[in-house]
């Protein structure tokens, strides 16, 4: 039974003393009406009217039934008026996750900016290198970066994911500078730990063919976060993959420089993205919405899109 449809179709006939005319009321069959009640009086074990000529008379236990599925009813009308709000003026509490680096440089640099445009929105900010379930998770809204598994997640790409080789000046001047991908063999490589198979593939996307060559990894050096791996590479401790949204500073204070610079690296030959992930929904909150198109803004004011 749809128990909503039923105490709504019930309560316009107790008002109008009349099947049809609450069936006109809701614009459905008469007989569905009546269907709705006879259904409720056998969930609920108690005539809710009296049957006459003269039309319908609630009986005691349809005056207390009356009474309180109005109360429900106007509940249920409040939860929705006050719910269809959050839509059209974003507010509440919006719990976003983001990767440590990423997050810290690129997202929470620009809350204020997001807080100030958007007072009526509370945020949370769960700033870690887990990969959350974000439906066990509580969670409205993940900052990913990668390349995304199949899942019933909405997924909307902010930003591509760019990575350079580059190293330290007082490395190149130690160690030399390679000068094509398969000279990379013969130096200190920084890794992360889960680098498949320990290898770098460097594409050449400026080539006709879009060139692909694997280079087997050598090194002494793991570490499991890239801003540790920026702080090794600028120490010399050798040649690192590392992201450009993570290098401009160095880059323009000269700590680091880029190796190679006609090849782009990537573990693997998918090529990863940075993507706001959200749960399924018919309608998107507007909270999410603003979350979403106020960075996807940002990262083109920023240069990450391209």
């Amino acid at each position: 039974m749809d128990y909503f449809s039923a105490i709504r179709a019930f309560l316009h006939a107790a008002e109008l003393g009349s099947f049809s005319k609450a069936a006109g009321k809701i614009e459905v069959k008469t007989s569905t009406v009546s269907r709705y009640i006879n259904e409720l009086e056998k969930d609920l074990g108690i005539a809710l009217f009296n049957r006459s000529t003269r039309g319908l008379v609630l009986t005691e236990g349809g005056r207390v039934f009356r009474e309180h599925a109005q109360v429900a009813m106007k509940s249920l009308e409040e939860a929705r008026e006050i719910t269809a709000s959050l839509n059209s003026s974003p507010q509440g509490l919006l719990r976003v996750t983001m990767p440590r680096s990423f997050g810290r440089r690129h997202v929470i640099a620009h809350l204020p900016e997001f807080m100030d445009r958007y007072p009526r929105i509370d945020v949370d900010g769960v700033v870690t290198d887990d990969v959350l379930n974000i439906i066990d998770s509580g969670i409205d809204l993940a900052i990913r970066i990668g390349v995304l598994p199949d899942s019933q997640l909405m997924a909307r790409q902010l930003a591509v994911h760019r990575r350079i080789v580059c190293a330290s000046p007082g490395y190149l001047a130690r160690h030399g500078t390679p000068a094509s991908p398969k000279e990379l063999v013969d130096h200190e490589t920084l890794r992360f730990p889960l680098t498949p198979d320990d290898k770098w593939l460097l594409v050449n996307r400026g080539s006709a063919t879009h060139g692909e060559i694997p280079v087997q990894l050598h090194g002494r050096l793991r570490v499991d976060d890239t801003e540790a791996m920026l702080d090794l590479a600028v120490a010399g401790q050798g040649i690192a993959m590392l992201p450009t949204w993570a290098i401009r500073t160095v880059f323009r204070e000269g700590k680091l420089v880029q190796i190679l610079p006609e090849w782009e690296a990537q573990p693997t030959r998918s090529e990863p993205a940075i993507w706001a992930i959200y749960p399924r929904k018919k309608t998107v909150s507007s909270k999410v919405r603003a979350f979403i198109d106020f960075y996807a803004d940002i990262f083109r004011r920023e240069g990450l899109v391209q």
